[in-house]
């Protein structure tokens, strides 16, 4: 006996369905009938920080997103600083609807071609202390190639926001939250992260936004790698004694780690500036910390990070295309030498990168960043029988 499956009134030969179906439909047919394939995802990682300056109603992400000229079936973007750092804020004295207001700004912008209509509320109060998913606020039926928001997490400063392709939900499972602050004192939540867990089909992704220390004094490196150490041991995902879902970060199939890592260039501010002037990228990177830092295997040792083809991300002159310290006589701006802060590394087979590069948005002091992956998912089938008689085919998401 062979299971023939009918999904939204189409006949496949080969459907994937969750693998929980496939061992009671095995034992009632007394044999196994699932097996296992690989389908190919696009998976889309950003990271911005937008310096506690909120966005404008109108505030053009295409180019950082790419929805003019390409479409993912993933998107996990990652913000530091979308509120000021100040004490009432690390502390969770004020209430903050800046996560609701980048949500919407980032659900209009992926479902652009629907017919223009204001999301209503997306969040109910206190947002940034609760795991959704977002609820849906376009009031029309939702289409295959829409984009629904299933996590939205903010830590003070961060936020992680991750949509996924509608007809894929159904694929989606355990997803969870973990925020873990290495801030002031080593705990307070001004620095830190935010990773987000989910499995697709068969396999197990996460994904950690991390806000790390800053600082561009000599040994400044060694406490941004004391970050990553906290974030790696501490961060820890709920899960039922029943299943055997992953529960740290080094524990999932395909992990990306990526947001404001604070790393420096080892060199004198004066050698910086000057190679900067000269655009002598390959120099600056040779004296990178993270590389630097990678290569002696002092942090985040066996990870992949692509290469570097663009120009520093921070530290710009907000609404402008100029390196601070090329801005005479801005009170109360910290000239700081540019570096590479903003980045996005990963770990596990079946993801490779295809892109890497930064985006010119000049909202803020730094540059938004954004990485294109395909990621190799191991899904469960079931074989009909038109299938046994050579007719077969495997649905690719």
């Amino acid at each position: 006996m062979c299971w023939h499956i009918l999904l939204l009134g189409l006949d496949w030969s080969l459907t994937v369905i969750p693998k929980l179906l496939i061992t009671y439909m095995a034992l009632l047919d007394g044999a196994s009938c699932g097996q296992l394939v690989t389908s190919a995802y696009k998976v889309f990682v950003g990271t911005w920080n937008v310096g506690g300056i909120p966005p404008s109603d109108d505030l053009d992400l295409e180019n950082w997103m790419d929805t003019s000229n390409n479409s993912y079936d993933i998107y996990v973007l990652g913000f530091q600083e979308i509120i000021p750092l100040r004490t009432r804020n690390v502390l969770g004295l004020e209430e903050s609807k800046m996560a609701g207001k980048w949500n919407s700004i980032i659900g209009a912008t992926l479902n652009k071609s629907l017919p223009e209509q204001r999301p209503t509320q997306m969040f109910e109060p206190a947002e940034h202390r609760k795991v959704y998913p977002v609820k849906d606020g376009y009031h029309r039926e939702r289409k295959a190639g829409d984009f629904r928001c299933i996590i939205s997490k903010q830590m003070v400063g961060i936020l992680v926001s991750l949509w996924i392709r509608n007809d894929l939900l159904v694929y989606v499972s355990n997803p969870s939250v973990s925020c873990i602050g290495c801030g002031i004192m080593g705990c307070l939540r001004n620095k830190g992260s935010v990773s987000v867990r989910f499995c697709l089909h068969e396999s197990s992704f996460c994904f950690v936004c991390c806000h790390l220390a800053s600082g561009g004094k000599e040994g400044d490196e060694m406490r941004r790698n004391s970050n990553v150490m906290d974030i790696l041991s501490k961060t820890c995902f709920s899960s039922d004694s029943s299943n055997d879902l992953p529960k740290k970060i080094l524990d999932h199939d395909r992990i990306v780690l990526f947001g404001d890592l604070n790393y420096r260039i080892s060199l004198p501010e004066a050698k910086t500036r000057s190679l900067v002037e000269q655009k002598e990228w390959n120099i600056l990177l040779d004296q990178d910390q993270l590389r630097l830092e990678l290569s002696e295997g002092r942090t985040l040792e066996g990870w992949n990070e692509g290469a570097i083809t663009f120009s520093p991300t921070y530290k710009y002159h907000p609404n402008s295309d100029q390196y601070c310290w090329d801005v005479p006589g801005i009170i109360g701006e910290r000239r700081r030498a540019p570096a590479w802060c903003d980045r996005i590394l990963w770990l596990g087979e079946g993801l490779k990168q295809t892109e890497y590069e930064r985006c010119e948005s000049q909202l803020s002091d730094h540059r938004p960043v954004r990485a294109i992956f395909t990621a190799e998912v191991d899904a469960v089938v079931l074989q009909s029988s038109n299938a046994m008689d050579g007719q077969g085919g495997v649905r690719n998401g």
